[in-house]
């Protein structure tokens, strides 16, 4: 048996276990979980550094019954575009749900734009850095036509941000075996152009200025808590 084999098959027995273990402590056996929302159209400010919103472009939403289910997962969205006084704008999407111990499904955007007719690809999976938080990150390329919209994204569960389900469930597991209700978020930008490594210093700045606006108690809302470097491994 090859050790790639051998690893795959013990990650698998590991997550059954903790599996079984999860079921045993599950938090709905305790205690019915109070669902906090965040308040997304008020936390995250309409004008911040040089940003504002601008109505005129609107960020990809997924179809009419992919948003059905999207609101029986999340318990709020938020979707806005915003400007700066250079005339760059960059569209915002974040969804949030209070209680992530098994129902969250997160439509990730590579399903979104491919259920909106667009041809995605991930180009990376990067470390970003944004003051003393270090958040790993998704970034794609999504085209349709003319149309080129490079996209930047990552999931919180609790207090940690992943970048793939793997992650996800492993968090969503040991919350589980911690007794514990953890809250999840879905943080996406994204902007146009062809020139991907520009539209990405744009996201990042437009993020970095978002995240000084808002503080760090605020901001660890929406990019978690602080991570070590060597801990934020792409998955």
């Amino acid at each position: 048996m090859n050790k790639t084999k051998l690893s795959t098959m013990i990650l698998m027995s590991l997550m059954l276990a903790s599996s079984g273990a999860a079921v045993l402590l599950h938090p709905e056996r305790q205690a019915v979980a109070q669902v906090e929302k965040l308040g997304l159209e008020t936390l995250v400010p309409a004008a911040f550094g040089d940003w504002r919103i601008d109505d005129s472009v609107a960020p990809v939403q997924p179809p009419p019954e992919v948003q059905e289910k999207v609101a029986k997962i999340y318990d709020e969205t938020l979707a806005r575009t915003y400007i700066n006084s250079r005339g760059d704008r960059v569209m915002l999407s974040i969804a949030y749900g209070g209680d992530q111990t098994g129902r969250l499904r997160v439509h990730r955007p590579e399903s979104c734009y491919t259920a909106q007719g667009f041809s995605v690809k991930q180009l990376a999976i990067e470390n970003l850095h944004f003051g003393d938080v270090t958040v790993p990150a998704k970034r794609l390329m999504a085209q349709m036509g003319g149309r080129q919209e490079p996209i930047t994204y990552w999931i919180r569960v609790g207090g940690e941000t992943v970048t793939g389900m793997l992650g996800q469930r492993l968090v969503q597991l040991k919350s589980g075996l911690l007794g514990q209700v953890p809250d999840g978020l879905l943080f996406r930008v994204s902007s146009l152009g062809a020139a991907p490594a520009e539209q990405y210093l744009l996201q990042d700045a437009f993020v970095g200025d978002l995240v000084r606006a808002l503080g760090p108690q605020k901001s660890e809302k929406l990019v978690g808590k602080s991570l070590d470097v060597a801990s934020a491994k792409p998955e």
